[in-house]
């Protein structure tokens, strides 16, 4: 078990790490950030991938320590980076941008001091209505398809309670180190979106569990480098849907949850095509579909693992939409399924 100070002060073994590609006005605020913390970390580590601008420049003049990826090869890759370079036992994966209150790090520290979690993330709110929810957790459906819990929703009682969780969305979270030599590291060939679901998934699978602790707030821009509903956004989201099938859902579950699976990501087609995407989303499917075999693993059987955690997940969606209100999606998806 680990002893972490929970005084102002250095916090040996805790390292930030922050993805970022382009925008150094992003970066200088969240350096800032990351520099006010009454939990001081080991390092941080700016994983820069292919910035166009002198981001660079400014994270060395803030003190943190710069690894390039060597060009645009997404937010795993970065991600990986940084975590190959740390030092720390527990590491702090921060978006560039997250705004962070003073007592986010130390917060988060803290819930993971007893060893029972293996991974902690906070709650997020709307950088430009604060009112309202970013993020918290993230569950996934039969379908392999997720909901990042609250997302859009008025902030209160529902989204305050501290709770185990089994995905934690990368935004702004803490692991422990010795969890990626377990399950390894993001799988690259997500590039971007959905990462963060397929690690939980391996999490889960190896049995480590998070917890959600909303006292650790923070803000979020969201989608700063692309926006939510750009083409690449969506035709990547929509790949990597059907990798988290290929990787993870043996034929068994293929047949199984044939019906979900198809309910999901068709309904998502129909969002996509509202907000003027439905080419970027189709031209994702097909290059799911295209790599779906060579996503596959040659033994695909999660078992009984995978069925508690997409049951659960389901469930956990359904009964936080009913007390919260259903989003148009999950409406016609519980009532296909």
């Amino acid at each position: 078990m680990i002893a972490w100070e929970h005084v102002i002060g250095a916090a040996p073994g805790v390292s930030v790490v922050i993805p970022h590609r382009t925008g150094k006005t992003l970066l200088r605020r969240i350096l800032a950030d990351v520099a006010s913390q009454s939990l001081r970390p080991l390092e941080t580590i700016v994983a820069d991938d292919g910035s166009s601008d002198e981001s660079s420049a400014i994270a060395a003049e803030a003190g943190a320590r710069v690894v390039h990826t060597g060009g645009n090869g997404g937010f795993s890759r970065a991600v990986n980076l940084g975590i190959g370079a740390a030092c720390g036992e527990l590491i702090a994966i921060v978006n560039n941008d997250v705004e962070l209150p003073p007592a986010w790090l130390a917060t988060l520290v803290a819930a993971l001091s007893d060893g029972e979690y293996a991974f902690a993330t906070g709650k997020l709110l709307q950088a430009g209505h604060p009112e309202l929810i970013d993020g918290t957790w993230d569950a996934l459906c039969r379908g392999a398809c997720a909901w990042r819990c609250g997302q859009g929703r008025r902030d209160g009682p529902l989204w305050s309670e501290r709770r185990e969780i089994a995905l934690a969305p990368l935004t702004a979270a803490v692991f422990r180190r010795s969890v990626f030599s377990v399950t390894g590291l993001l799988d690259e060939r997500f590039e971007s979106y959905l990462e963060d679901v397929d690690l939980g998934v391996r999490c889960a699978m190896a049995g480590f569990r998070g917890i959600y602790v909303p006292e650790a707030v923070a803000r979020h821009q969201g989608s700063a480098t692309l926006g939510r509903w750009n083409p690449d956004t969506v035709r990547r989201i929509a790949r990597n849907q059907l990798f988290l099938a290929a990787k993870y859902y043996s034929a068994d579950l293929l047949l199984r949850y044939a019906w979900p699976l198809l309910v999901s990501h068709l309904l998502w087609g129909v969002v996509a095509a509202r907000h003027g995407a439905g080419w970027a989303y189709a031209k994702g499917k097909w290059a799911g579909i295209r790599r779906f075999r060579s996503i596959r693993p040659v033994d695909c059987t999660p078992g009984d693992a995978l069925r508690r955690l997409l049951t659960t997940g389901e469930r956990e969606i359904l009964e936080l939409q009913r007390s919260s209100g259903f989003d148009p999606y999950w409406k016609f998806y519980f009532a296909l399924t």
